[in-house]
């Protein structure tokens, strides 16, 4: 933030306007922030000045907010009110002992971004363990359900009053082939194209989302899809022509940027996924946890149809 952009508010500002708009004049403001009235007075007459507006009439006896002192005084209770959840959340989480945090994820490939999420947040909380549950991959709602996990992070729709969903990005699925494929040259895959294409797929048809989705719908005979689950081993064969695959583009983008794959929008709008960070819904939620969940919010949350630059995070 440069200079000229800095606030002319700080929290003395904030926490006088709260309280005058709430006790409704100086003298029974001036104890609830450590104040004098004559201190008061000085104080909210330099706010004033720094900002060129009044925000206070005198009404009787009372102050009353003008409409700039009600959009400041509405700001600073907002304001005061996620400062002091934040510190409390701080303070829960440091006195935690012992605390431990389980996470999965719905993708292998996701494994490639969270450690380093998860070494940043070790060093904000080092009295917190967060142990990914890889066995959970395969289906991290039935865990969660179960209480076997605490975080998912998911692109599954989910619908189930025991869970909490919040959204953190999009991405895409993209077609992704060799270079001298036939289809390489195609600005986008149609369904149509899939007919005589071997596809590859991570996991069992009767629960690949890429099968039930996509290639089924497309009339992909089972007898041309094979499973590999093992996503480095999928990108080296089809590297080297031996079929194409459906796969995030930022888990493949150092084989796009290097011109070893290419990939292919599918259909009109690309086959698109909405991530989520997932957890049972929990009264009161530890504070651990909720730490945790904030922390991946702000690290992966992006504008709806963005998705957040793994390089960066990865620190590539």
């Amino acid at each position: 933030m440069s200079h000229d952009t800095l606030p002319r508010l700080d929290m003395r500002d904030l926490r006088m306007v709260a309280a005058i708009a709430t006790h409704g004049g100086l003298t029974r403001a001036a104890p609830h922030v450590n104040a004098t009235q004559s201190g008061l007075s000085h104080q909210l007459k330099d706010l004033e000045a720094r900002l060129g507006v009044a925000l206070f009439d005198r009404v009787g006896r009372r102050m009353v907010p003008t409409a700039a002192g009600e959009r400041l005084a509405a700001s600073a209770d907002a304001i005061l009110r996620s400062l002091l959840d934040t510190e409390h959340e701080v303070l829960g989480v440091e006195r935690s002992h012992d605390a431990r945090i389980r996470i999965a994820t719905e993708c292998f490939t996701a494994y490639y971004w969270l450690p380093a999420l998860i070494r940043r947040f070790a060093d904000k909380f080092p009295r917190v363990e967060v142990q990914v549950i890889a066995d959970a991959t395969a289906d991290p709602v039935h865990a969660l359900l179960s209480g076997s996990l605490d975080v998912s992070v998911s692109f599954a729709a989910v619908r189930d009053s025991r869970l909490k969903v919040q959204r953190l990005f999009d991405d895409e699925l993209a077609v992704c082939m060799a270079p001298d494929h036939p289809l390489a040259s195609r600005d986008v895959v149609q369904p149509a194209d899939l007919a005589s294409q071997h596809v590859y797929v991570y996991w069992p048809l009767e629960v690949s989302k890429v099968y039930q989705s996509i290639l089924r719908p497309a009339g992909v005979p089972a007898a041309q899809i094979s499973r590999v689950s093992l996503t480095e081993a999928t990108v080296e064969l089809v590297k080297a022509g031996l079929g194409i695959a459906f796969l995030a583009r930022w888990a493949v983008e150092p084989h796009l940027r290097s011109r070893t794959l290419r990939a292919v929008s599918y259909g009109g709008h690309g086959a698109r996924r909405t991530w989520s960070v997932v957890t049972r819904v929990q009264q009161p939620t530890p504070p651990h946890l909720r730490a945790f969940v904030t922390y991946l919010r702000r690290a992966l949350r992006g504008p709806r149809g963005t998705t957040p630059p793994f390089r960066t995070i990865c620190g590539l």
